[in-house]
């Protein structure tokens, strides 16, 4: 059955060594014919993409298909999360956890303190990007980005 681990391949994501020193995010997708897939998680590094959109990705010789492009966005949205310290019951971290499941957003954590939150459609965008300035949280947009969401203020 397609989405199955077994049937899934890893996209690779060139993200640049800014980015915590990681030159090159795998993303794990499901392939659906030709170039294209559909990811299975929640970027912690790359720009512009989140769950379930459908990226086109080029073949290479040796090693992972090359992203070039999205296809078609799924509605997820994703915003990135630095927590003070790990989450503990009781803490600020696990209650800022907690609030942001009870708003309808899920996360996947590339270590206890570095998460990578999903918005699902269904889930009110601004109202999860107000609780986290509300709560002083270091957190940044990732897709859209800051500057695709507020284009007059890069500068």
């Amino acid at each position: 059955m397609p989405g199955e681990f077994g049937d899934m391949v890893k996209i690779a994501f060139e993200v640049g060594d800014e980015n915590a020193g990681c030159e090159v995010e795998t993303l794990w997708a499901t392939p659906l014919g030709g170039d294209l897939y559909r990811l299975q998680n929640t970027p912690w590094f790359a720009y512009g993409v989140s769950y379930l959109d459908v990226v086109r990705a080029r073949a290479v010789d040796d090693g992972f298909p090359v992203f070039e492009a999205v296809v078609e966005k799924s509605g997820n949205r994703t915003v990135r999360l630095v927590l003070d310290r790990p989450a503990e019951p009781g803490n600020r971290s696990a209650e800022i956890l907690d609030a942001l499941a009870a708003l309808g957003a899920g996360y996947e954590g590339a270590n206890h303190k570095y998460l990578a939150v999903n918005i699902g459609p269904e889930v009110d965008f601004e109202h999860v990007c107000r609780f986290l300035s509300e709560k002083a949280a270091q957190w940044e947009h990732a897709d859209p980005t800051y500057e695709q969401l507020y284009p007059d203020s890069a500068g």
